[in-house]
């Protein structure tokens, strides 16, 4: 079955059709490791994880980059306002290295290693590629796509073609905002691709400026990814990810400035995931409803059964949590993993479809996944049942059988087998009681003895 993908540039469902033989390029726009990840961070990485496990299910080899951004990232897109990098580190009492050094280790246990996300191929951080990104910004204007104003050097988007194509932004009704009106900006939609920094401030992180060469400035933000997937992946891309909120501004520069270089299509299927609300409202600190992962492990919940909560809804439709939510999503978990205990003598020998693969290729839809998931663990002996399990481990990343038990609990199960044939049920219940005190609950049907693990 060919995959079928949402793509924001044309607003259809466009079947993949890749750029080279069977091999797909993936850029996923990654987090600016300035403070402590929460929930709402995590909801698109969880969606383009199903995303990348979907496409090598599919027989595609995926090089999957997603990126670092440890500089250059303003506090608003209008480029005004802090580095948030810089940000941090005054607050923290450490320098912007330092700063993103350590967050950014907090985020990467907590995708690999709490959450269980595939680890992309390549993690480039922005500062890694500082002379890549002055040299793209050297040939952005030696063919007149840029201009030098006070602050740093601005993307004239009149240059374009059919700038804003990603988000239809209607240019000519464009006005300057009351913040940027006396920037010295040509247009309200340029953007600039390299800051300068202030001459009375010192910043931790700040290189000599191109084309410019007696001021130190800084990357902007839309430029660091343009080079990174560039410098990666290659002029053109097959898919790239990122979030609703990147449409209007961070992918429509991406856009810009990359097709202003190479005069091709940048990528051929962007995608975007929605947001996740706390109780129906925008995570707000004000409003003490955000949340990390930690917050949902001192509850006494899995992570797993967070990635449950997320995939229920569709990555394109708003999400909400709420800790009912979680904890039915906790609940589906202990289910599944409870039927996942179960040990039925050649449960993976049966020809079940799951269909589970196919869902995922209409569109990433793992709603419809969850529920097909749940319908085959229902059935009253599921067939197939390791490969199913198999399944829901390469596709989602949860894994629901837990480790088998030894080989001294197999042999008690057997006697106790023996003793039910010889009908000595004082013997039958004596190992009963011993499996149950190890945690493993037997249960007799006509057919066999089953065991399971104690929730």
């Amino acid at each position: 079955m060919a995959v079928k993908l949402h793509n924001t540039l044309t607003q259809n469902v466009d079947e993949l059709k890749p750029l080279n033989d069977n091999r797909i390029s993936l850029y996923v726009c990654g987090l600016t490791v300035y403070s402590q990840p929460h929930i709402g961070n995590w909801v698109s990485y969880i969606y383009w994880d199903v995303l990348v496990r979907t496409l090598r299910a599919s027989n595609y080899q995926v090089n999957h980059v997603q990126n670092i951004t440890d500089v250059g990232h303003l506090t608003n897109d209008e480029d005004t306002g802090e580095d948030k990098m810089q940000k941090s580190a005054l607050r923290e009492g450490m320098t912007a290295r330092q700063v993103a050094d350590k967050y950014t280790a907090i985020a990467d246990d907590e995708a690999y290693n709490r959450l269980g996300l595939v680890r992309p191929d390549h993690m480039p951080r922005a500062t890694d590629y500082i002379e890549q990104q002055k040299a793209f910004v050297e040939e952005l204007h030696s063919k007149g796509f840029t201009y030098v104003i006070n602050d740093g050097i601005y993307f004239d988007t009149s240059k374009v073609e059919n700038y804003g194509k990603l988000a239809r932004l209607d240019i000519d009704g464009l006005k300057f905002g009351a913040r940027v009106a006396n920037t010295g900006k040509k247009n309200p939609t340029d953007f600039a691709v390299w800051k300068f920094s202030n001459p009375d401030e010192k910043r931790d992180m700040e290189w000599d400026s191109p084309v410019v060469n007696d001021r130190k400035g800084f990357p902007g933000w839309h430029l660091e990814c343009s080079v990174m997937a560039r410098e990666l992946l290659g002029d053109q891309i097959d898919i790239h990810t990122g979030g609703i909120d990147h449409i209007p501004v961070h992918h429509t520069n991406e856009i810009a400035q990359t097709e202003a270089i190479t005069n091709k299509r940048f990528s051929n299927i962007w995608m975007h995931a929605n947001h996740i609300k706390v109780d129906g409202t925008k995570m707000s600190k004000s409003l003490g409803n955000i949340y990390t992962l930690q917050d949902i492990i001192n509850k006494g919940y899995e992570l797993d059964a967070f990635k449950l909560l997320v995939l229920s809804k569709n990555y394109r439709t708003e999400g909400n949590f709420t800790w009912d939510i979680l904890e039915s999503a906790q609940n589906r978990l202990n289910n599944w993993r409870a039927i996942g205990d179960l040990r039925w003598q050649g449960a993976g020998d049966g020809e079940q479809t799951s269909q589970l693969l196919e869902h995922l290729q209409n569109d990433l839809d793992t709603p419809s996944a969850m529920a097909r998931i749940d319908e085959l663990m229902g059935c009253e002996k599921p067939t197939a049942l390791n490969k199913l399990l198999n399944e829901i481990r390469d596709l989602f990343g949860i894994t629901l059988h837990r480790d088998d038990i030894d080989d001294e609990q197999k042999s008690l199960i057997k006697e106790r087998e023996t003793a039910r044939k010889n009908k000595d049920w004082a013997k039958s219940d004596e190992l009963r009681s011993q499996l149950a005190d190890q945690g493993i609950i037997i249960r007799d049907t006509d057919e066999k003895t089953i065991w399971e693990r104690r929730n």
